[in-house]
């Protein structure tokens, strides 16, 4: 017989791993400047969450070609399920360049950053939570413009940052540690952006 399939179950149990390495993340940036012990655990954390949200992907996608019936259009499902992964692998990748480059300390603009992104991976969550039903259209779009004022938000941190990093850092080394770290950090609420805005046309698409 013909199945729908746990699409939205998979999706939100992907953005519940989207959250958890977000509050990982902050702990991580936070962490940094007491505990380099402590802050190699929380690296180890959001790898081992990207690993589980990389077999929800999996799952999904598997399930999206044996299902004949979806609740959502296949190029939806598609695109929400790799945007939200992509999410994790920015915040993974953020925690290894911190490990790579040998970060031992954190500037109070990386951590302001961390926490946008934090403040994001919530919001992304609920909007997810609230997908099943359309009837939650309003509050889902009300949702996805609170994440693309973050997004502004952390773009306007970024740039503050990096003419704090160029106008005062006289370590050159340093100075592109943390371009790199803004860019990233900067890139995760960029990608929450982008869950928004699918989840914004599903909506518009399906009310």
């Amino acid at each position: 017989m013909p199945q729908e399939g746990k699409f939205f179950e998979l999706f939100n149990a992907h953005a519940e791993q989207i959250v958890l390495g977000g509050q990982a993340l902050v702990a991580l940036m936070v962490t940094l400047n007491k505990s380099n012990e402590e802050a190699a655990k929380h690296c180890e954390s959001i790898n081992v969450i990207e690993g589980r949200a990389d077999k929800i992907t999996h799952e999904t996608m598997a399930q999206l070609h044996k299902s004949f019936i979806t609740p959502l259009d296949r190029d939806e499902i598609h695109q929400l399920i790799t945007s939200l992964d992509d999410i994790l692998d920015l915040i993974q990748d953020t925690a290894q360049t911190v490990t790579l480059y040998d970060v031992r300390s954190v500037t109070p603009e990386a951590i302001n950053l961390s926490e946008i992104v934090q403040s994001c991976c919530y919001r992304v969550r609920s909007a997810v939570a609230l997908l099943h039903n359309m009837d939650n259209g309003p509050d889902i779009l009300k949702i996805c413009r609170e994440i693309d004022q973050l997004e502004s938000d952390a773009d306007r941190v970024m740039r503050s940052a990096m003419s704090k990093l160029f106008r005062d850092e006289p370590d050159v080394r340093h100075l592109i540690k943390f371009k790199a770290i803004y860019e990233l950090l900067e890139n995760v609420t960029d990608r929450c952006d982008d869950v928004a805005n699918i989840i914004e046309g599903i909506v518009l698409e399906n009310s």
